[in-house]
């Protein structure tokens, strides 16, 4: 039947088969523990001081933290949720005094621009993205939701159930850590499993050498590296890790990087090895999980230089891991000309214009219906600008995909919510029902129009707590009518390329892999600089390809637009490969093989023409730098 149903998935159109995908995995009961104590207790405490609408702000900031409330560390939690979370603080001040005091073509202008300068700081990544959008929605209910309260308070209110919501991240327990020492596992659950999955990882490449699936799991490689540097690097109060355990995985990490490197090498060669190979970076995942010594690991396979280079990699990362004396993490940190490059260049300027024209139009839409009475008793008119904002976000899937997920979420959770409306009683029903929602978040993060649902459910009870009617029917009719405006905006001929965005991850992956290719042929000793290179090559790369995913599920007449970008990136992520075994091979011998400069050359070759084909600019650079 999964066969069945897994073939007639791939018969379909593509746009329509990303809409009805779903990811997989475990359920993360942490964070349902933490959705079900965010909102729903912050709600209660305001209802019993006698402040329901401060407490309803409480709750749709501890929902929108939830939302950001991914997989991964306590640290970098604290950027993911906290600097969102911040920007939102500050787009309800805007919204709120904005809706107070400005006309509503005034107040239009202003959220167009708010909605220009946040899509292009969206470009950045993705915590820019989320902040990008949390700035878009509150300031959308600050000015369509008025509130009895001081703009300041609500500000301090939102802040503090985003706040409750860190907090809760920061201090209760992930339920492995409860299995072992406590005070040894608590605070780096999250970063030990994330290097531990790195081992696990290598493991699975080296079972996949030599056959079909050594793409994939070279792919799976990189996502676990970038996973892992992205948990290590978190925000911290000292530059460097302050304590043993922290300098232990640091240097687990970076005893990683040469192995992945070997791993790389090895399935570069296409040669198959030793069964007994992959034993050694199992039992290297199973010490970093364990916190223990590497223990004995197999005897070495020294009959090529990736072999030899693997067993040597895999004797250091004994080493480390019996001293654990730290190590670098191999991270670029990005100037302040790379990020103005990000906000202002050609993906920035595409993603702004089409945010800014979105939440402009919506918003006008929304005043508009507003003014006109087309609302009825209720004086509220967030809901459409909100909803386009959440349309617009790329990294939410295909613009067809968005839409007809986010219609079809909207209108069963209204209709869901018009049912527990009638029968549950007021307010205790409706804080349960908001616990209920909130816990339900993390789960229904696996498909969007789940996600939808229980937001739907979770916002209508909440504005219905802070004294708005209930009203399911308008509010899907205002959800058809942002997806709309985002279809028409999104299919809008733009000023310059389209695609640009794509494009603009194509040039960056380039750039890196040219820079990881000219350090490796000078033959520098300074391994360090190389493993941070190809970190950032490989890294750019599993960028574009994401988004070159998305634009390939689009609507033809979007698809089009970045035709011929897989075939770059395939040829960019092959020279990254090559690159990486011919810094093996010139560290065990010193020289290249005829092979070796064969492979590099055919490979400048076509990944000039296959620019050129994708964007005439390119068909002119030289096949050498």
């Amino acid at each position: 039947m999964f066969r069945t149903a897994r073939r007639a998935a791939q018969t379909l159109p593509p746009w329509l088969a990303h809409a009805l995908s779903a990811q997989r995995g475990p359920v993360p009961w942490n964070a349902v523990l933490r959705g079900a104590l965010a909102g729903g207790p912050l709600l209660l405490a305001a209802l019993l001081a006698g402040r329901a609408s401060l407490g309803v702000v409480a709750a749709i900031a501890a929902m929108l933290a939830g939302i950001n409330d991914r997989p991964g560390s306590r640290r970098t939690s604290v950027r993911r949720i906290g600097v969102p979370a911040l920007a939102g603080a500050v787009g309800l001040l805007v919204g709120t005094y904005a809706g107070q005091d400005l006309g509503a073509v005034s107040l239009t202008l202003v959220l167009t621009g708010l909605g220009l300068l946040a899509g292009g700081i969206s470009a950045v990544g993705p915590v820019a993205s989320g902040t990008g959008t949390q700035v878009l929605v509150t300031a959308a209910v600050g000015a369509g939701m008025p509130l009895p309260d001081p703009g300041w308070q609500s500000a301090l209110a939102f802040l503090g159930g985003a706040g409750w919501l860190l907090a809760l991240r920061l201090v209760l327990p992930t339920p492995g850590s409860l299995t072992g020492d406590l005070r040894r596992d608590f605070r780096f659950d999250g970063e030990r499993a994330a290097v531990a999955d790195v081992y696990e990882a290598v493991a699975t490449l080296l079972d996949a050498v030599g056959t079909e699936h050594a793409v994939a799991r070279r792919a799976a490689l990189t996502a676990a590296l970038d996973h892992a540097q992205d948990a290590l690097a978190g925000p911290r109060l000292r530059r460097r890790a302050s304590t043993a355990a922290e300098r232990r995985l640091h240097a687990q990490y970076a005893a990683a990087l040469p192995l992945g490197e070997a791993v790389t090498a090895l399935a570069w060669a296409e040669r198959a090895v030793p069964a007994r190979a992959a034993e050694g970076p199992r039992r290297l995942a199973a010490a970093v999980r364990g916190n223990t010594h590497a223990g004995p690991l197999p005897a070495p396979s020294r009959t090529d230089p990736a072999l030899r280079a693997l067993d040597d990699a895999l004797l250091h990362a004994a080493v480390a891991f019996d001293r654990g004396g730290g190590g670098d993490l191999h991270t670029r940190r990005r100037s302040p000309r790379s990020l103005a490059r990000a906000v202002l260049g050609a993906g920035g300027r595409e993603y702004g214009l089409r945010v800014g024209l979105c939440f402009g139009a919506s918003a006008a839409a929304a005043q508009a219906l507003h003014h006109g009475h087309w609302y009825g008793s209720h004086q509220h008119w967030y809901w459409l600008p909100a909803t386009a904002v959440f349309l617009v976000k790329p990294d939410l899937g295909p613009l067809v995909s968005r839409v007809l997920c986010r219609a079809a979420g909207t209108v069963l959770g209204a209709l869901l919510f018009a049912g527990f409306a009638a029968v549950l009683p007021r307010p205790e029903g409706l804080v349960l029902l908001v616990a209920v929602c909130g816990a339900l978040v993390p789960v229904a993060a696996r498909h969007f129009a789940a996600q939808t649902t229980v937001v739907t459910v979770l916002v209508l009870a909440l504005v219905m707590v802070g004294g708005e009617p209930q009203a399911s029917a308008g509010r899907i009719g205002e959800t058809l009518l942002a997806c709309a405006i985002v279809l028409v905006v999104g299919h809008l001929p733009m000023p310059g390329q389209r695609a640009a965005g794509i494009r603009a991850r194509i040039d960056a992956a380039d750039a890196a892999a040219h820079a990881y290719l000219t350090h490796v042929l000078s033959e520098s000793d300074d391994r360090a600089t190389r493993w941070t290179l190809r970190r950032e090559a490989y890294r750019t790369l599993a960028e574009a390809r994401a988004a070159i995913a998305r634009a390939a599920a689009e609507l033809p007449a979007l698809a089009r637009h970045s035709e011929g970008t897989d075939e770059v990136a395939a040829v960019l992520e092959r020279l990254v490969d090559t690159t990486t075994a011919c810094a093996v091979h010139l560290d065990d011998t010193g020289g290249l093989t005829p092979r070796h400069t064969e492979r590099l050359a055919a490979l400048r070759g076509e990944l000039a023409e296959r620019r050129g084909r994708v964007d005439p600019r390119h068909s002119e650079l030289p096949l050498a730098r």
